[in-house]
């Protein structure tokens, strides 16, 4: 053993990793991003859910068992419907994940002790259910006198009843397997379009292709296409076993599951070629994925519920493709809902898409420099 040629060689792969400034911001970067998303931006305690309030009796003692309910922090007022009906249509739309329902004979309810209020409840996510359990717990007041009853007698305790709908077995595979479409169709086509063009600096290829009279916007096309076909093909592999294996249902139409799934697919196809003109070889143009990756799986809501998340953090989210295919997904799949009804999350991938594929083509260019 050399300590000399030894030394050369360690001094030699430092000053390597000096000029490779991907690799050197990874090595700062992801203890510093782990560090933040798991410290500040994970939180599984559940706030500030948005919830529709069905008040048909419309009372001080129901407008009490209101504020009482949103007093625990775990819930807040998106929207107010007439009727229960209503609030499952918003429920079923991806526009809150809780309804309040007091009924018109609440007084009547809270004298007798039966159940005064309902809450519904999204169960297509099943951290949802364990936050809304802890409205059930909301203290009552059930001194109202009983003027038929005697004197000596105690009222019994009022209590509010939770109803989920979507998956009330809390399965948690109903609500990964939908998540794991959108998960995996990430990571692989972002990573297969992210070496795509530098494949073919490497092999040669580019020559080649500089030689022919393609234009920039045919090239970045044609490599997107191929890859589309190829995701539908994983979206049907992992559909067939979530319903062989783990009976997920498909609640709404098999079509807006494709056409969903397509918009995820070319979301992250035009996010790959992007991260290709970028990246020098394929190992930066793997290492570029994993920084797209990591913030998706962590903040999307796959993994940790996303409104326990400080805003911060949700605003973040919203950028990310992920993010807006699980709501399309989950809506479509396990609450039967259909793109119409979700176009705020059609029109963000739509947006993205255009975004990334007009980068992408405007920053490759046809030659080997």
């Amino acid at each position: 053993m050399n300590w000399r040629r030894l030394w050369a060689i360690v001094i030699k792969e430092l000053r390597q990793l000096r000029r490779d400034r991907i690799t050197l911001a990874m090595i700062v970067g992801i203890p510093v991003i782990q560090l933040v998303l798991f410290g500040y931006a994970i939180n599984l305690n559940l706030r500030g859910l948005e919830a529709g309030i069905v008040d048909q009796a419309n009372t001080a003692g129901s407008r009490a068992l209101v504020m009482d309910m949103l007093a625990t922090h775990v819930i807040s007022v998106a929207q107010k419907a007439n009727t229960p009906q209503q609030a499952m249509a918003m429920i079923r739309r991806g526009e809150v994940s809780i309804g309040i329902v007091v009924p018109p004979d609440f007084e009547r309810r809270r004298i007798d002790g039966r159940a005064v209020a309902q809450v519904l409840v999204d169960g297509s996510d099943t951290t949802v259910q364990s936050a809304a359990a802890q409205l059930a717990q909301t203290p009552l007041d059930s001194s109202a006198p009983d003027l038929r009853a005697p004197a000596s007698s105690t009222p019994p305790s009022p209590r509010i009843s939770v109803v989920s709908f979507y998956n009330p077995q809390r399965q948690s595979a109903i609500n990964i397997v939908p998540g794991l479409i959108g998960v995996i169709l990430t990571m692989t086509m972002v990573l297969f379009t992210a070496i795509a063009i530098v494949r073919e600096r490497e092999r040669g290829n580019m020559e080649l292709l500089i030689a022919t009279p393609l234009t920039s916007a045919e090239l970045m096309v044609g490599k997107v296409l191929p890859y589309i076909a190829i995701g539908l093909v994983q979206t049907t592999v992992i559909l067939a076993l979530g319903i062989w294996l783990f009976a997920v249902p498909i609640r709404g139409s098999v079509l807006d599951v494709y056409l969903a799934t397509a918009l995820l697919i070319m979301a992250s196809l035009s996010l790959g070629l992007l991260i290709s003109t970028r990246a020098q070889s394929q190992f930066q143009a793997m290492q570029m994925t994993f920084f797209v990756f990591l913030p998706s799986i962590l903040l999307s809501g796959f993994m940790f519920p996303f409104a326990g998340m400080p805003k911060v953090a949700q605003w973040m989210a919203e950028v990310l493709p992920l993010t807006h295919f699980l709501r399309l997904i989950r809506g479509v799949m396990l609450r039967g809902a259909g793109l119409w009804e979700l176009w705020g999350d059609v029109l963000a991938l739509a947006a993205f898409i255009v975004v990334m594929m007009t980068a992408a083509i405007l920053r490759f260019r046809k030659r080997l420099d």
